[in-house]
């Protein structure tokens, strides 16, 4: 597997750099490195207040999603594995206080409700640096490229995304997929997801870029 920047020709299908905004992300990562966890693990929260109430998360969010209410919020910790993908139905951005990589693939790459992983690209996002994850790109959590420094990164979605799943029906479509609001999870069999009971729709490789570090 190659890792490709998010500087490269190869990102513009999955996402793009988002440029304009370097005050507001200063400020955001500097919150993130002084009140958001480092865990051993990967941790995520859907809003944190830390991010949230600051004046240029504000300025930020509505530049992003055009008014909309929006949520800060953060992943971060160790992490070298693909484990699972997901979509929502919008655009995600993220932001991290160190290097990361996203292993992302495509919505249009599902062929039958699978989703095989030799599909998976990756792609390396400097510290600092504002990118646009597009609705249909499928991703997951960042991984790090430096265990000792592992990875915080800003989660910045539509306000209720990742928050608890909806009472629904599964009637047809992607609905078996649905895992949380607005979110539609495709696990690999050897998950912790999968075992949850996340529907194994990855074939393939569990993907571990743990010895391309």
């Amino acid at each position: 597997m190659t890792i490709y920047p998010v500087t490269a020709p190869e990102f513009a299908r999955y996402g793009r750099v988002v440029s304009g905004y370097e005050t507001e992300c200063a400020a955001i990562t500097a919150a993130l490195t002084a009140h958001t966890p480092l865990p051993e693990g990967t941790g995520y929260v859907p809003e944190d207040p830390a991010l949230q109430t600051l004046p240029e998360a504000a300025v930020l969010g509505t530049s992003l999603y055009g008014g909309m209410p929006v949520q800060f919020g953060w992943c971060n910790g160790h992490n070298t594995k693909l484990n699972c993908l997901e979509y929502h139905r919008d655009s995600e951005f993220n932001l991290g206080t160190e290097d990361f990589i996203l292993l992302l693939a495509k919505q249009d790459e599902i062929v039958d409700g699978k989703l095989d992983t030799a599909r998976v690209k990756a792609f390396r996002v400097p510290a600092g640096v504002l990118v646009e994850v597009y609705g249909t790109t499928l991703h997951y959590a960042p991984c790090h490229t430096d265990p000792a420094k592992g990875f915080r990164v800003l989660i910045a979605l539509p306000k209720g995304t990742n928050t608890d799943k909806p009472d629904l029906p599964v009637r047809g479509s992607d609905d078996a997929w649905l895992w949380a609001c607005n979110k539609w999870l495709l696990a690999h069999p050897d998950s912790a997801e999968a075992a949850q009971g996340a529907v194994a729709a990855l074939t393939g490789e569990n993907l571990d870029i743990a010895a391309m570090l």
